[in-house]
Parts: C-alpha cells; sequence; structure tokens
C-alpha cells in the first residue's frame, strides 16, 4: 500500500438538541449579514422554517427564502436559486434541509461569483481549480435528516438533465463553515425517511471502510459511524421521538460524509444512475444495492469485514456481517431488489455503461467496468446474493 494521502477535517459543528436557537449567531460567526435561506417546498410549508426565520431575524439578521430544491436536483434548481441571490445581493447561504437541499444550497453559494459554467467544475481531475475562490459565498448547513452529512462535506451532487447523469460539483471551499446539528429537527421524519437517510449514511461509513486507499483516520471514523448505525437506525424508526437514537443517527451522518473523502465505491457508482434515469431516492437505493456489492468486492475485502463484523459484536467473519445487512434491510422495510423499487430493465445497458464513469467508481477495491455493472444490476433486478 501506498503510504501517502492528503486528509482534512476542518468543519466546525454546533451539535445538540435546541441548538437552532443559534442559527443566527452562527450566520454571523461565518459572515453572513444577508443570507439566503436554501430549502425544499416541502420544508418551506413546515413551522421549522418559520422558526428558523425568526430566530434570524431576532439577531438582526434578514433572510430571504428560496425553496426550488428538488429531490433529486437539477442545475435548473441551482440556476434558479442563483438569480435569487443574485438579485438580493446576499451574501451568504443558509442551507437547510436533507441532502439534496444542503446541496443546492452549497452549489448555488459556490457559483455566486463564478463566469465559467456550472459543469466545468464537476469532479474530474481538477476541474476546481477553475473556480474563483474569492467569489464563493459562506454557508452555513442546517440538516433535517440523518442521512447525506453534507453539512460537513466539500461538494453537491447535481443531475444533469441532457445527460441524465448525477454529476458531482467539488470544491474545499464548498465546505460549509458552521453546521448546526440539532437532532430535533429529525424528530418529525418518517420511518420509510428515517430508514432511507439511515441507510445512506450506512452506505457513506461502509464504502468509505472498503475503499482504496490509505487513511486510517477515515477508517476509524467509519467503524464507528457503522456502530452507531446498529445500534441506532432501527431504534429511531421504531420510536420517531427517541431523541438519543436521533442524535447518535445525526453523529453517524456526518461521520459517514468526513470518512468518505477516502473513497466510495460502487454502491454509489451503481446508485446515481438509478437515481437519475429512475427518480428513487437516493439513500433507499443505497440500501438495496449494498448487498450485492458487498458479496462482488468479498475477495478484496473479506479480512477488513470480519474485523467490522468483530467491533460489531458479531461473529467475526464476512458472512456475519452480510447476514447482518441483510436483517436489518428486513428490519427497516428496505426492498430487497430494485425491481422492487420500481426500476426494471429497459436502461439496464444505459446505466451499466453509466456507472464505470461515474466518479465514485474508481473508489471501489476491485475496479468495475461495464460487464461487471450489467452483472451487479441484473443481481440487484432479480434478487441473486450469491456470487
Amino acid at each position: 500500500m501506498h503510504l501517502a494521502a492528503n486528509w482534512n477535517y476542518p468543519t466546525s459543528v454546533r451539535f445538540g438538541a435546541g441548538r437552532i436557537a443559534e442559527l443566527g449567531a452562527a450566520a454571523k460567526a461565518a459572515g453572513i449579514a444577508k443570507p439566503l435561506v436554501v430549502t425544499d417546498a416541502r420544508l418551506a410549508a413546515m413551522p421549522l422554517i418559520d422558526r428558523a426565520l425568526d430566530v434570524l431575524s431576532r439577531e438582526g439578521v434578514a433572510g430571504a427564502l428560496f425553496s426550488e430544491a428538488a429531490p433529486n436536483p437539477v442545475a435548473a434548481n441551482v440556476e434558479a436559486g442563483l438569480a435569487v441571490l443574485r438579485a438580493g445581493q446576499h451574501d451568504g447561504v443558509i442551507a437547510v434541509g436533507g441532502g439534496s437541499a444542503l446541496d443546492v444550497g452549497k452549489v448555488i453559494a459556490f457559483m455566486a461569483g463564478q463566469r465559467r459554467p456550472l459543469w466545468d467544475f464537476e469532479d474530474i481531475g481538477e476541474g476546481w481549480r477553475r473556480a474563483d475562490a474569492t467569489a464563493i459565498r459562506p454557508v452555513v448547513a442546517v440538516p433535517t435528516t440523518a442521512g447525506t452529512g453534507s453539512e460537513v462535506g466539500r461538494a453537491g451532487v447535481i443531475t444533469d438533465v441532457k445527460t441524465a447523469c448525477k454529476r458531482i460539483i467539488f470544491h474545499p471551499q464548498m465546505l460549509p463553515k458552521i453546521a448546526i446539528c440539532d437532532p430535533e429537527l429529525t424528530v418529525g421524519l418518517p420511518p420509510a425517511i428515517t430508514a432511507a437517510t439511515g441507510m445512506d449514511a450506512l452506505a457513506h461509513c461502509l464504502e468509505a471502510y472498503c475503499g482504496a486507499g490509505y487513511h486510517p483516520l477515515a477508517d476509524g471514523i467509519a467503524v464507528e459511524g457503522i456502530r452507531l448505525v446498529a445500534d441506532n437506525l432501527a431504534r429511531a424508526c421504531r420510536d420517531g421521538s427517541d431523541l438519543a437514537a436521533r442524535a447518535h443517527m445525526m453523529a453517524a451522518a456526518m461521520m459517514g460524509a468526513s470518512a468518505f473523502q477516502k473513497a466510495l465505491g460502487a454502491i454509489h457508482a451503481l446508485s446515481h444512475p438509478v437515481g437519475a434515469l429512475h427518480d428513487t431516492h437516493h439513500g433507499m437505493t443505497n440500501a438495496v444495492i449494498m448487498p450485492y456489492v458487498l458479496v462482488f468486492n468479498r475477495p478484496a475485502i473479506e479480512q477488513r469485514i470480519a474485523r467490522l463484523a468483530a467491533y460489531l459484536g458479531l461473529h467475526p467473519t464476512f458472512a456475519a456481517f452480510l447476514a447482518w445487512v441483510l436483517e436489518l434491510r428486513r428490519e427497516l422495510g428496505v426492498p430487497h431488489t430494485l425491481r422492487d423499487l420500481g426500476v426494471d430493465e429497459r436502461n439496464l445497458e444505459r446505466m451499466s455503461e453509466m456507472a464505470p464513469k461515474d466518479p465514485s467508481a474508481g473508489g471501489n477495491p476491485l475496479p468495475i467496468d461495464a460487464s461487471a455493472c450489467r452483472q451487479l444490476y441484473r443481481k440487484a433486478l432479480s434478487g441473486e446474493i450469491a456470487p
């Protein structure tokens, strides 16, 4: 293994129940006096957003609202938000919501002063160096789900409708200046969304731990994140008012996003085309695909997974960990196949060509090409777990 790497964990996080009350102070600390509050239409109609705007107002921070972040956001969402931000001369963004709303808010702040088109900054090579770093607006992130961990991430995922591809826009300064992680904000989530977002956090931790590259910091964070999911996700789904379980899941989500600076892998590479072409929930798609990728990667990760199983208190074998994943999916009501998720073969060839080109594919512990992706999609459609 090549023992050389670049590591970075700089996020400032205000974690704990009731910390939303500090939103105005956090905006000031981030240098934001006139924020654009970015969220989605569902949240915009809920008391949470009124509360956030009221907290800002009481601190003398005049916020305006933009609520056109789609569940699978597209470039048009970013462009619409940019128009509002520029017209209102907003000096920063407060992104409130799940991963999609946070991603849209971060990308709006990133694009605020750029002169090049959005796709020029896709996370391919060093495309991010094309950006004018001085023109990026600061962001305060307020997650309302425990899944993507976008509040501590340096990228946003946006769908290019012309190619039906999910593209990752990256820049180190897209990292929010401050994240307010208040588990009380997740208490109203229904069990299905709690399960889907929680499985997304698990996928992030798992792929980071198994991914190619040398990053023992990420490995340690990922392993503990997986333990938190194991101990708390089903609890949070059974009792949505269990604030301790909600808090631990919010931490696990941040840990997954912190850890996957090491790598993602085939779970995400396969999931992104499915979401782009079939508009499925990203976390739930990851949950469906997870065991099929685990089995595919087994030759490269068996010993690592055995150590992980031991840490979770399972029999220290790959088989025991796989059985745990399958049982967790069953308990949470995760569909066993992509077909159960409403996906069929009509885009099979297209997805099989798209997945190996996804930026996540390069971090997989085994190489994947179109043939391997086709095989994995077929298994995920049929429910065949065996190699």
